[in-house]
């Protein structure tokens, strides 16, 4: 369901609080590879609802990118087991997965390990105000490379470098294409990708998938522009 690749695939990362159905016939006619589902604060009872709703309208992978334990549907197709190696905070390596550990094992849900590296893009992300955790610098490659290996040598089995959600700046090239070169897993990219040029870039630097969120959220018509690349 994930791979590496040997071209970036696209995948659309889906806010249910944000959801817009018009986003999935746009989508079924795109060359989008999967959707991501999950948030920071959503809505009770909003999350199962928008999984079936996508699931009813689309053939397309549905995998969960959870915001916390109870983001968990066995009518999905697989989870993002998220681990942010990136910081400190023993909740965001261990701790939520315990809580949850029961429930995804009920799930029958593909589990996709994942080393999750949170790169400073400009401005405060939602996920550095929950997690109570630092970015590493864009600059600090060479620590960045490190942590990504270390995901992988911990068995993860996907590193998914993110600049935070409404990113500024996206994770910038250099860096992408150091840390892929220097890995055996896929790399996903995220964050800040608001146009096709800054798409184009990540995509020039072999990352295997690139996210969009945000920016299809106020323009779900920017994924005709996204089609072109693909």
């Amino acid at each position: 369901m994930l791979g590496k690749n040997k071209h970036t695939k696209l995948i659309i990362l889906i806010d249910p609080d944000k959801f817009n159905p018009a986003l999935l016939e746009l989508a079924a006619k795109s060359k989008v590879s999967c959707f991501f589902i999950g948030g920071s604060h959503i809505t009770s009872g909003n999350f199962e609802k928008t999984v079936r709703a996508i699931k009813k309208k689309s053939r397309k992978p549905l995998i969960i990118f959870p915001g916390d334990a109870t983001q968990v549907s066995s009518h999905a197709d697989g989870l993002l087991l998220l681990s942010l190696i990136s910081g400190r905070n023993p909740d965001y390596l261990i701790g939520i997965h315990v809580e949850a550990a029961r429930k995804l094992k009920r799930s029958g849900l593909a589990i996709f390990p994942t080393g999750y590296i949170l790169v400073g893009g400009g401005s405060v992300s939602t996920t550095q105000k929950i997690t109570n955790t630092l970015p590493l610098k864009a600059t600090e490659k060479a620590q960045i490379i490190d942590t990504a290996l270390a995901g992988e040598l911990l068995g993860m089995k996907l590193i998914y470098l993110e600049a935070g959600s409404g990113a500024k700046e996206p994770v910038p090239v250099s860096l992408i294409r150091a840390v892929k070169k220097n890995l055996s897993v896929p790399l996903i990219v995220g964050g800040g990708i608001d146009s096709v040029a800054k798409a184009r870039q990540v995509i020039s630097s072999g990352a295997d998938y690139l996210v969009v969120g945000n920016a299809l959220e106020t323009n779900p018509a920017f994924l005709n522009d996204l089609n072109s690349l693909f």
